[in-house]
């Protein structure tokens, strides 16, 4: 069974994982979308600024309004939710520009995404760093037995 399996079984727990993985973001929104979980993509390719940063997560998550500051990020991913009490897994790719061009808002950022996948209230949250980057995150990896 792969990590995202795992993932979306209920096996491995929500969190903030990378993820070194060949998988196309249709073939994990599919897998999501079957397991009843909501899919969010954050492609960041091309962002290495905070602002324009949260600007791409106020998209992404579809929140109701810009995100000046990552208070307002904390705030607007309270809501975000799967139907049901299903879990959301979102798919960051990209997340390396940032990481390099400015490491406080990267380490901020994934600070943020962890505790939101520690508010049990508001379901499962799992974020997933696809792909390779600064090796110096400490990071879980979602298929330690890949490498």
């Amino acid at each position: 069974m792969s990590g995202l399996a795992r993932l979306l079984a209920g096996h491995t727990g929500p969190g903030v994982y990378h993820w070194e993985t060949a998988e196309k973001a249709d073939v994990v929104r599919h897998a999501a979308e079957v397991a009843g979980w909501r899919f969010v993509a954050l492609d960041t390719w091309q962002i290495e600024d905070k602002d324009s940063f949260l600007a791409s997560c106020a998209a992404a998550f579809d929140l109701p309004g810009p995100v000046p500051h990552f208070d307002a990020l904390v705030d607007g991913l309270h809501d975000v939710r799967g139907a049901d009490g299903a879990g959301v897994v979102v798919l960051w790719e990209g997340w390396a520009p940032l990481a390099r061009a400015d490491r406080q808002a990267f380490d901020v950022t994934l600070s943020v995404l962890a505790d939101r996948a520690e508010l049990e209230r508001a379901g499962p949250f799992a974020v997933l760093l696809k792909g390779p980057g600064p090796t110096d995150t400490d990071l879980p990896e979602l298929d330690p037995h890949q490498h």
